[in-house]
């Protein structure tokens, strides 16, 4: 998927601004706060929604004139709660696979094949109006992957989901990825569902593109440093204030913030600072960055930039 200039306003509101991304064929978590235009994103690819301006192809199609060769292709699993509540589960999956071109007596074995892999089996003949937030999220995702789609698209899947509902959602995106060769797109706002789930990232925030890339290479170096030393920990925080260098304690610990000083300098400070204080040090070691850190290190940074620009210009 790659989107060039990709942008959605509904009228002086810019859901989407100029979106310029690559996105890899492989797990991909779409990460941003409520309102940064995951959604809006999505539907722009699955063609559900027109661009105010720009392009975006997807599996080499392009999203304005191939609409309904990409929507052969994938499948969309929406964070709105849009399940017919009169039908049995049964019955929507099997419709919804009979929609996709499959007939009649087919779309009814692979509905039932498909409610039984994401563990909607002996309910499967019940009203979906009795089903739990959990159940009603399994039926979603069993219609988004009921015609065996080349990828398919989820909407915040653990919404409204109770932390076992939710570990045994991610557990199945696993699935669908490892066993049924599905590659995933899953947009959420909770860093650890996508830290769990995909390889690849992309943050937005306010419509913009923050960063893509692999988690992996994302979160490797950049992390805190923890420093532990004998003597006074208050004196040795206001030495590193003293640099510029924001720190705080932590038990025995001091949490030195990595975004101060940059590569070997940020080293150098804390062992200045350890040799005027005169105190002994007792370790010294780097933590790696988790998703969060990234996230809040990424959108923060973009924000203190366009701040400055914004007062620059004024």
């Amino acid at each position: 998927m790659t989107t060039q200039s990709l942008t959605k306003a509904y009228g002086p509101v810019v859901a989407l601004d100029a979106l310029d991304v690559a996105i890899p064929r492989s797990s991909v978590g779409l990460l941003g706060a409520n309102g940064a235009g995951k959604s809006t994103l999505i539907k722009l690819l699955l063609g559900l929604i027109a661009p105010s301006s720009g392009t975006a192809t997807m599996l080499g199609m392009d999203v304005r004139g191939d609409t309904a060769r990409i929507r052969e292709r994938v499948g969309y699993m929406p964070e709105s709660d849009c399940l017919p509540l009169d039908v049995t589960a049964a019955d929507f999956v099997a419709h919804m696979a009979e929609m996709s071109g499959l007939p009649a007596r087919a779309a009814r074995q692979r509905a039932n094949d498909v409610l039984y892999q994401v563990g909607v089996d002996e309910e499967r003949y019940r009203l979906i109006r009795g089903f739990s937030t959990g159940m009603k999220q399994r039926v979603k995702l069993a219609q988004a992957i009921v015609h065996d789609p080349e990828l398919v698209f989820l909407d915040e899947p653990t919404n409204g989901m109770d932390p076992q509902g939710r570990d045994d959602m991610l557990r199945l995106i696993q699935r669908i990825q490892r066993e049924l060769g599905i590659a995933v797109f899953v947009s959420s706002h909770l860093l650890e569902d996508i830290e769990r789930v995909c390889d690849h990232v992309v943050m937005v925030d306010r419509g913009k593109l923050v960063i893509s890339g692999r988690i992996d290479d994302l979160m490797r170096g950049g992390g805190d440093i923890i420093v532990r030393v004998d003597g006074d920990a208050t004196a040795m925080i206001e030495r590193l204030a003293a640099r510029g260098i924001s720190s705080r304690a932590s038990g025995l610990e001091i949490i030195v913030a990595s975004n101060a000083v940059s590569g070997d300098m940020l080293y150098d400070a804390i062992r200045d600072a350890v040799v005027e204080l005169d105190v002994p040090l007792r370790s010294l070691r780097g933590r790696e960055r988790s998703l969060e850190d990234v996230y809040i290190q990424t959108v923060s940074g973009v924000a203190d930039a366009e701040e400055l620009a914004a007062t620059v210009g004024n």
